[in-house]
């Protein structure tokens, strides 16, 4: 990451010379100007990050350095130092474009805190300009495709709940949209110009997820060298995405449940108690009330989480929208990668129909995209689609086969448990054949009551 640039303005040069060292010394790159005109002509030549001005300058004070850089330079973050701490000081400069103010004298981590701060800011801010420049290509009501009815039901969901503050919980099999569907209700409701935060549940431990969402203060654990905002913070008066929220562990599920209910929390660390707007979405691809049933799930916090469900049908359950899923992935790799393909043979078509897609959206377009980078022609054939159609899946050559009427579940179950003996219950090289991760398959053993006996390597 490159490293930050920082312009010091005050005229004081005691004081410039203090807060250009302190902010040396950790690391950012700093220059001062002795006034405001110098300041503001320093910025036309060169472009910065953060400028940390004084209020209280002549000929040009603080105020009018805070207007110059709204106009010149709307995505460079500003600091006002001051030594007039009263409350109508502070309105005047945030009113004036200042994200933050800070009263001298101060010492030098107060002002690291506020620099990090408006960084985040500043990075937060561009993140969602480029995410709003993305919204007609991506992520709005119109770039979801389908008119099965299956998915014209969750449009009237979408419709019904985007400028709501009720939290949401999409449900769905894995590749099935869940997060298309969340920036969908952001973005085509009342928040869509406020934060849009995502945090993957899988992905961290407990101990590393409870700092993500809430933050914590520096010095609260080993490894805590400043304050970080978190997620939760981050997303006020925007909405927070909770992916895969079902895999959060019981020992932070409580902290979450009362973020839900209050819309407050602490820092790790931290005794202040932050209250926030934000509205929640949760994804999940497991069956929640299952995981209540065998306790690894909070009642409460999943009755906290399901005030609206909107459930995502699999691509087997809106098989008419495939041609059209197909004919849109086409379209955008082929610009993508520079192709001239431009439509499917009726056998390739057939052969997407006989296809049960068991990773759902995901996997059609991942072989669209596949097969458009490998043709060599208009027509995308059978032959660059490596599909099994209907057949059972295959260990070997031996097929996995459940009794006739079996649920998703038990047959996901029989082909994992399969998988596992055929491979001498060595998780990681059963997870490689399952095409999923070690921490998903340990995941999955645990839902069925299966002795956790290590990795298996």
């Amino acid at each position: 990451m490159a490293t930050a640039r920082i312009l010091v303005i005050d005229d004081e040069s005691l004081m410039r010379d203090y807060v250009q060292e302190a902010l040396s010394r950790a690391g950012y790159d700093v220059e001062a100007a002795a006034n405001g005109k110098d300041g503001i002509e320093t910025m036309r030549q060169r472009s910065f990050d953060v400028v940390i001005t004084d209020l209280k300058m002549a000929p040009m004070d603080g105020l009018e350095v805070l207007r110059k850089v709204a106009d010149d330079s709307p995505d460079t973050c500003c600091i006002v130092m001051t030594a007039y701490g009263t409350i109508e000081t502070a309105v005047g400069a945030l009113k004036a474009g200042a994200d933050d103010y800070i009263l001298k004298p101060f010492a030098p981590d107060e002002l690291e805190v506020a620099v990090t701060r408006a960084l985040e800011r500043r990075q937060l801010a561009q993140e969602n300009r480029y995410l709003r420049a993305e919204i007609n290509q991506r992520y709005d009501f119109g770039s979801m495709v389908g008119e099965s009815p299956a998915i014209r039901q969750v449009y009237e969901q979408i419709k019904k709940v985007a400028n709501s503050r009720a939290t949401i919980l999409i449900r769905g099999e894995s590749g099935t949209g869940k997060e298309l569907v969340a920036r969908a209700i952001h973005f085509s409701g009342a928040r869509r110009d406020r934060p849009f935060i995502k945090v993957n549940c899988a992905a961290l431990s407990a101990g590393l997820l409870e700092s993500e969402l809430f933050g914590h203060e520096k010095g609260s654990f080993t490894g805590a060298h400043e304050r970080k905002v978190g997620r939760f913070e981050l997303a006020d008066t925007g909405t927070l995405l909770l992916d895969e929220v079902s895999e959060i562990s019981l020992e932070l599920q409580p902290k979450l449940l009362r973020a839900l209910q209050e819309r407050e929390f602490e820092r790790v660390g931290g005794t202040r108690t932050i209250s926030v707007d934000t509205r929640i979405i949760g994804t999940s691809n497991r069956n929640l009330e299952d995981a209540v049933h065998r306790n690894t799930f909070r009642e409460d916090l999943f009755f906290r989480l399901n005030v609206i469900p909107i459930h995502l049908p699999a691509l087997r359950d809106r098989r008419e929208d495939i041609p059209a899923l197909a004919d849109f992935f086409l379209k955008r790799y082929a610009s993508e990668n520079g192709r001239d393909a431009t439509g499917f043979s009726p056998q390739a078509l057939a052969l997407f129909q006989d296809y049960p897609w068991p990773g759902n959206i995901r996997e059609l377009s991942n072989a669209v995209e596949r097969a458009v980078v490998m043709s060599s022609g208009p027509v995308l054939g059978v032959d660059l689609f490596s599909l099994t159609g209907g057949r059972p899946k295959t260990i070997n050559g031996n097929a996995v086969s459940v009794a006739m009427g079996a649920t998703v579940a038990e047959m996901e179950r029989e082909l994992i448990m399969r998988t596992l003996e055929h491979c001498s219950q060595n998780r990681t090289q059963a997870a490689k054949v399952l095409d999923i991760s070690v921490r998903t398959l340990r995941n999955k053993l645990k839902e069925y009551g299966a002795a956790d006996d290590g990795d298996g390597e």
